[in-house]
């Protein structure tokens, strides 16, 4: 058998973004934490965790069996206001100590693949969020964080020797930019798919609905059709997990809405959940509701199918893979309230079941050993054509 193969793995610290440094383990974001959880199960990869932050971080020198962490500290000249020049040199400089065969940069929002693009060894990319899409979406100001990142992530695309796309529509978007791609899903979390804590039913069936509170996910519209269901009288019990933002516009208009909503008894905010909070609310509840105007994966409608929730979205971007053929989740053109109103109006009167089959479908798809195995073998294609 020979030498487990090298890999680093360039991806944000979570704990250097929401500046909570007393954590003393790394946080990622949810699709980079499952592949890692999957890769730890394979003995033939050494992977290494190479993160850029602003000050330092208390970390063990291994967050898995096969799975190193290392910090690079950049000062803030070398972050978006300079291009992430700084991250890019910091990175170059750890891995040319570690030497990996590949690195693979996590996501296009921030440093890390530019930074694998420009590592000097082998590399792909993952394209997470859109950014070029996002940009275009908002219809950023020129010199905005959303308009220079849809032009770095560009110059990224053009670089590395392929991409990552996680949906057909994200395919879609990058396949012009890119010199080669490959369809491969966020995996999820294994505790997602852990057997669920049954409690007694809920009295009225409980409707989730799972995101930062910004224009792009349609909360506001949602609690139109809330109100819509209270006045003709339906039971239900609509409840929001993510970031209220109520420094926002949009945040402050969120937020008075579902002030009268919560008035009638019949909508309620969560606030921002951990990974165990959330799925016991999935484990509670019995339907989610996702739908946003713009979607490259759509990772909460996949959680949510593998704890067996009824499913209602919007037929945009990944949101249309995941729902493929999967018992309980119907799909609508964006922007069709008034179908999503009567569709999921009329389940709410014939008593709000649930699938039972939606999550051995989502652990078949999505369990992070398929993926991470889906990864390797995509590495191995990357390093021979090489040869």
């Amino acid at each position: 058998m020979g030498r487990p193969l090298k890999i680093a793995i360039v991806v944000p610290d979570n704990r250097d973004e929401f500046r909570s440094y007393a954590d003393l383990r790394p946080h990622f974001g949810a699709a980079p934490t499952a592949l890692m959880d999957g890769l730890a199960l394979l003995p033939e990869c050494e992977v290494h965790v190479v993160c850029c932050v602003q000050r330092p971080l208390v970390a063990p020198e291994k967050i898995g069996p096969n799975i190193f962490y290392h910090t690079e500290i950049v000062p803030k000249w070398g972050w978006m206001r300079g291009g992430y020049l700084g991250c890019i040199r910091s990175i170059r400089r750890q891995l040319a100590e570690i030497r990996p065969d590949i690195v693979h940069g996590q996501g296009t929002e921030r440093y890390c693949a530019l930074s694998a693009a420009f590592s000097g060894f082998p590399n792909v990319v993952t394209i997470h969020g859109n950014m070029r899409a996002i940009a275009k979406l908002y219809d950023a100001r020129i010199g905005s964080f959303n308009w220079l990142a849809a032009r770095l992530e560009t110059l990224a695309l053009a670089r590395t020797a392929g991409v990552f796309c996680n949906s057909a529509y994200t395919e879609s978007l990058v396949r012009p930019r890119a010199r080669k791609v490959w369809r491969v899903a966020n995996a999820l979390r294994p505790v997602f798919f852990e057997p669920a804590n049954l409690v007694s039913p809920p009295v009225r069936p409980v409707i989730l609905n799972i995101g930062v509170m910004e224009p792009r996910k349609q909360q506001v519209p949602l609690l139109r059709v809330a109100r819509a269901w209270h006045q003709r009288r339906l039971d239900f019990d609509l409840r929001f997990v993510g970031n209220k933002c109520e420094q926002t516009a949009y945040g402050g208009e969120f937020s008075r809405a579902l002030a009268q909503a919560e008035a009638d008894g019949y909508a309620r905010h969560l606030g921002t959940l951990p990974a165990a909070s959330l799925i016991a609310a999935m484990d509670q509840a019995s339907a989610l509701i996702h739908f946003p105007t713009e979607e490259s994966f759509g990772l909460v409608v996949a959680e949510a199918l593998a704890r067996n929730l009824k499913f209602f979205g919007a037929a945009i971007g990944g949101i249309t893979d995941i729902a493929s053929g999967v018992e309980g989740a119907e799909l609508f053109a964006s922007g069709d309230w008034s179908s999503l109103q009567e569709q999921a109006g009329q389940w709410i009167q014939a008593g709000s079941p649930r699938p039972v089959s939606a999550a051995a479908a989502m652990k078949q798809r999505y369990h992070p050993l398929i993926i991470a195995r889906q990864h390797l073998k995509i590495y191995q294609e990357v390093l021979n054509t090489r040869l």
